[in-house]
């Protein structure tokens, strides 16, 4: 799942951004799970869909978001004691075991900078492939058909 919304806060920090953030789509991570636990209710544990919502992995790319979001006040300091309690719904969600994890997952490889800024050369390409299923074969075989396709036209002119 990939959100891209406009905050309803102001914050300070970059930090703190991506925990109101995270706070933001924590409704929608649990919606998706209970909607997808109810479609999964009847299949039977060998077909393959079955591993459909056993898992919630949220994905950051803030280290000092993920220690806040995984230990909540605990890791506080001086200067993200103004951060309100409320934005720790997460780690109660981790602490339920509701979300399974908050992983490290660097900027370059997040698939949903695709969907949210603009992105140019090998990233767009790379983030592009991702979304719709393209490998690196079916990149280079596409290329050469054009690359066919130019010349049999500029032989024509």
């Amino acid at each position: 799942m990939s959100l891209s919304m406009k905050q309803k806060i102001n914050t300070k920090s970059s930090t703190e951004a991506e925990l109101v953030g995270c706070d933001d789509a924590a409704n929608f991570m649990v919606w998706t799970k209970l909607f997808i636990e109810a479609q999964m209710k009847d299949t039977s544990p060998e077909e393959r869909t079955s591993i459909l919502g056993r898992e919630t992995v949220v994905q950051q790319d803030n280290t000092s978001a993920i220690r806040m979001e995984r230990f909540g006040k605990r890791s506080s300091t001086k200067r993200t004691r103004h951060i309100d309690i409320r934005y720790y719904y997460i780690t109660s969600l981790l602490n339920e075991g509701f979300i399974s994890a908050v992983t490290y997952h660097p900027t370059e490889d997040m698939v949903s900078d695709y969907l949210t800024k603009p992105l140019q050369g090998s990233l767009f390409r790379k983030h592009r492939n991702c979304i719709l299923g393209i490998t690196e074969r079916d990149e280079a075989e596409a290329y050469r058909l054009y690359s066919i396709r130019i010349k049999s036209q500029n032989k024509t002119l």
